[in-house]
């Protein structure tokens, strides 16, 4: 159990830092900070209730993000009602509201769920889901 919640401190502690990243990269545009996928990786995108999800592989998300950080430059991404869980030593889930805000005004809002696998010595995230909320 020790191990376990050593594994859960390090994680948050990584995870936290992955946040500040994604400061710095809203800011300055640069996004390299934030490319931490496994080659397999893909999101899961689901505009409405309705609709079926659209699929992005590894190199799709990267080229996506680049545009979102570029469209939104200015803009603050919030991580709000975080919630880490290991599901093993080795994987991990966060949930969180993702919010971009502008001057205070909330320019987009999604559910987002990460899912991450220490891959030699390195969390990587393997899979996301995102939910469009606004």
């Amino acid at each position: 159990m020790h191990d376990l919640q050593t594994r859960f401190n390090a994680f948050t502690k990584m995870h936290d830092e992955f946040i500040r990243d994604w400061s710095h990269a809203m800011s300055s545009g640069d996004t390299s900070s934030v490319e931490r996928m496994t080659e397999d990786y893909y999101v899961a995108f689901f505009n409405s209730g309705s609709d079926s999800p659209i699929f992005f592989n590894k190199l799709e998300a990267m080229d996506g993000m680049k545009q979102s950080v570029s469209h939104f430059s200015g803009a603050e991404k919030r991580f709000e009602n975080r919630v880490i869980r290991l599901r093993s030593s080795e994987n991990a889930v966060v949930f969180y509201e993702q919010l971009i805000v502008k001057e205070e005004e909330v320019l987009a809002r999604l559910f987002t769920i990460e899912n991450w696998r220490l891959v030699n010595g390195k969390w990587m995230v393997i899979r996301e889901i995102e939910e469009r909320i606004k």
